[in-house]
């Protein structure tokens, strides 16, 4: 919604669509609990909205002289019911690509797309990015001035332009999509609308011939075979079920098959990215075979070259222990000395967990502290009860 009033107010104004929006919702809540919900809602939504708007610029002084002539005529010529899913989707691509504007740094570019579109609060882009929430609180406010003292609008971009912002865009769907895939920051571990929305625009950009890249290939054929085990991943009371206990006969064989399709179609560029040698990796979670965590590793080793982050680096050598064994990973743990990491501790926790019980818990126990997901605690919870069952009563961490 917010896109779509963008594309009356311009970028410079976006607060305002924001305020709209809210507004809308708010009217929603209020009148369908009293008269229930309208047979379409959706149209319902817009067509309050595009209300609000026409009251908003009504009450302007600059609305009478100086926007009337370019703007109401657009707005009065949208009919009260109507099909928006084209719209939405156009305005949906053309706002991430407008807010990854060269104007703002990258990640305040990022930043800014996050929580204008997917809706993303403070907590949520600070635990995408592994930073401070004052760290984000000012690029959010430096993007946001930005815009105003820009004053770019909407509009259609050129070839050139496209290139120069799809590995941002990217980026952008990429974090969309993981939030929803493992959320730290909810109370719920799995945000399924978040991972559709981020393979909806994904695949939207496939079918566009400017932004059909086999990097965009890559990265939907990952958010295919990822999206494929989500049915697996909680059980009946939203708690998470680790990959090696996941039921298989409810991995998604179709998205799967969807995946490879991608994939496939990914391999036609020059270039390796990270978002092929993610894919990769997550096809061969897909699959069974003696060589399946060793052809894993491999594609860890070239990843973290690309990409060294303590996310990558942690997962790197949970694979690790698959292939040479929990001694070995354990000391490439320990190097890295992520102590604020619940990651980094819960690793830890499931490499002691079968030679020392007692650092086991230990780790355990600290993963529980810096975890923010509730889920999160659940799961780490239940791996604590399993191994102090086996300490002594009187055993002292």
């Amino acid at each position: 919604m917010t896109a779509v009033l963008c594309r009356h107010f311009g970028l410079k104004h976006i607060e305002i669509a924001e305020d709209i929006a809210s507004d809308t919702f708010l009217k929603a809540s209020e009148q369908w609990a009293v008269q229930g919900i309208p047979d379409n809602p959706t149209a319902w939504l817009y067509t309050v909205a595009k209300n609000k708007t026409k009251d908003y610029f009504k009450h302007l002084t600059v609305f009478e002289t100086q926007v009337k002539s370019h703007i109401y005529q657009d707005l009065v010529e949208i009919p009260e019911s109507f099909d928006h899913q084209g719209l939405i989707s156009d305005s949906q691509l053309a706002m991430i690509f407008a807010v990854c504007n060269p104007a703002n740094s990258k990640e305040s570019q990022i930043c800014l797309a996050l929580q204008i579109l997917c809706g993303f609060n403070v907590d949520e882009i600070s635990n995408a990015f592994l930073t401070k929430k004052e760290t984000i609180k000012k690029r959010l406010h430096r993007a946001r001035t930005n815009l105003r003292d820009d004053s770019f609008q909407l509009g259609a971009l050129g070839e050139k332009e496209i290139e120069m912002r799809l590995s941002t865009v990217l980026k952008t769907l990429y974090l969309l999509f993981n939030e929803g895939y493992f959320s730290n920051t909810n109370t719920l571990p799995i945000r399924k609308e978040f991972c559709t929305e981020a393979i909806r625009l994904t695949l939207l950009l496939t079918e566009n011939p400017l932004t059909n890249s086999s990097e965009v290939n890559a990265l939907l054929a990952l958010m295919c075979f990822q999206s494929s085990r989500l049915e697996a991943r909680t059980d009946d009371f939203g708690e998470v079920i680790l990959f090696e206990n996941q039921d298989r006969n409810l991995w998604d064989s179709s998205l799967i098959n969807r995946g490879n399709y991608y994939l496939v179609q990914a391999t036609g560029g020059e270039a390796i990215s990270k978002y092929h040698l993610e894919a990769g990796i997550a096809y061969w979670h897909t699959t069974e075979g003696e060589n399946k965590w060793r052809n894993i590793l491999q594609l860890y080793n070239q990843l973290i070259v690309i990409d060294n982050s303590p996310i990558t680096a942690l997962n790197r050598i949970y694979v690790l222990s698959q292939v040479h064994g929990e001694k070995r990973a354990i000391v490439e743990a320990e190097k890295s000395e992520l102590n604020e990491n619940s990651y980094y501790h819960s690793l830890l926790g499931y490499l002691y967990s079968k030679s020392t019980i007692g650092k086991s818990i230990y780790h355990y126990k600290r993963a529980v502290e810096l975890t923010k997901s509730t889920s999160g605690k659940q799961t780490l919870e239940k791996e604590l009860m399993k191994l102090q069952e086996l300490m002594p009563d009187d055993y002292q961490i």
